[in-house]
């Protein structure tokens, strides 16, 4: 336990664990075609296009080919017949090419040398098997997935901004960085397709609202290459401040929990970028603010490690923020009782969760005895 602890999680799973899986069903189809996506990292994803094939209830059109180096090493052709699965019983992929069924005038991919999206070159660093538009923020691709991440539920939260509306900002020129979407007005918003004066009026409500956020969220929207939700609380935690984040050098960065050198490494590219600089000066001027969280002075110790909290009924603050404080002590936050539950914070109208935890003997918490441990004034 005390190596499992040592270990830890990370967001979705902890790393001291693995999970035995049922072998994948698997089915034949052809590749009719290969695209290419850019991601919001500029990243070069090629997409096989296939015959639809139905692979465990679900028919499967497209299917990851990862890199060219994946492509290279199955030798996966455009008309071949290949084998596809689901990983994980989510992703499809291409599992292997049917070599005996292979047709005469089966055409291999290479990766083009410009972005299909803006013409930018697109660059292979040495050592890394991804390829990478060059183009930045000046690449559309890039702009619009950057933006849907900046609005995500886990990130800034802006309810009404998916997909659609987006690419209707991008491609109308309205929006260039997550900055400009806080200088929206009524009238252009209002003037979008499916959008009238109401669908309007709650967006602006939304984008106000985000505004009150987490230096963890702040900073998992800005979209730094391997800087994820877990990662993010980390940073936010220690340094406490966006200002110190950003001066601190390679060294002092990985003193930081779950923050190696590769990943220092970015975000110190990240904050040496003017134009990345220049983003977050907007977003601060637009009123983008967060509270210190607790425990935010370097090398500040996790007073709650080890400690199981399960939060219910109606509290006076978000949960999502009362979460963040615990997990950056030490905490863990789940959401049910057992006796391996330290606290329960119970607010008013609280149910079965409360009750459970006054069966087992569960110690139950107030907020102002949250407050108190968590030594909130």
């Amino acid at each position: 336990l005390a190596q499992q602890r040592l270990l830890g999680h990370v967001s979705r799973a902890p790393r001291w664990a693995v999970a035995q899986k049922f072998p994948a069903q698997e089915q034949m189809t052809r590749l009719l075609d290969n695209d290419v996506q850019v991601g919001r990292t500029g990243a070069l994803t090629p997409v096989a296009r296939l015959k639809p094939v139905n692979l465990a209830g679900v028919t499967v059109t497209n299917a990851t080919l990862h890199n060219e180096d994946e492509i290279c090493r199955k030798d996966i052709r455009i008309g071949d017949r290949v084998i596809v699965r689901r990983a994980g019983d989510v992703i499809p992929q291409i599992v292997s090419v049917v070599m005996n069924r292979r047709p005469r005038n089966a055409r291999g991919f290479k990766m083009p040398s410009r972005c299909p999206v803006c013409g930018s070159e697109v660059i292979r660093a040495e050592g890394e098997a991804v390829s990478r538009c060059s183009g930045g923020l000046y690449c559309p691709a890039q702009r619009k997935e950057a933006l849907k991440h900046f609005a995500s539920r886990r990130a800034m939260d802006i309810a009404g901004l998916g997909e659609k509306l987006v690419e209707q900002l991008v491609d109308r020129a309205l929006v260039s960085t997550p900055a400009d979407l806080y200088r929206l007005s009524l009238d252009e918003l209002a003037a979008l397709d499916r959008m009238g004066e109401k669908s309007a009026t709650n967006l602006l409500a939304q984008l106000e609202a985000s505004k009150h956020t987490t230096l963890a969220r702040f900073l998992f929207a800005l979209g730094i290459r391997e800087v994820g939700e877990a990662t993010a609380r980390s940073l936010a935690a220690y340094f406490g401040d966006l200002q110190a984040l950003g001066q601190a050098d390679g060294e002092t960065l990985q003193k930081a929990p779950d923050v190696g050198p590769i990943v220092a490494a970015h975000i110190r590219a990240f904050f040496r970028q003017p134009h990345n600089l220049d983003v977050i000066d907007q977003l601060l001027r637009a009123g983008n603010r967060w509270k210190p969280p607790v425990a935010a002075q370097p090398g500040s110790t996790a007073t709650l490690e080890g400690k199981t909290f399960v939060l219910t009924g109606a509290l006076s603050r978000p949960r999502g923020e009362i979460k963040e404080q615990l997990q950056a002590r030490g905490a863990k936050v789940t959401g049910s009782v057992s006796r391996k539950t330290s606290y329960v914070v119970a607010g008013s109208d609280a149910g079965s969760k409360l009750d459970k935890a006054n069966q087992l003997g569960v110690k139950v918490l107030d907020e102002d005895g949250l407050n108190e441990l968590l030594g909130s004034p």
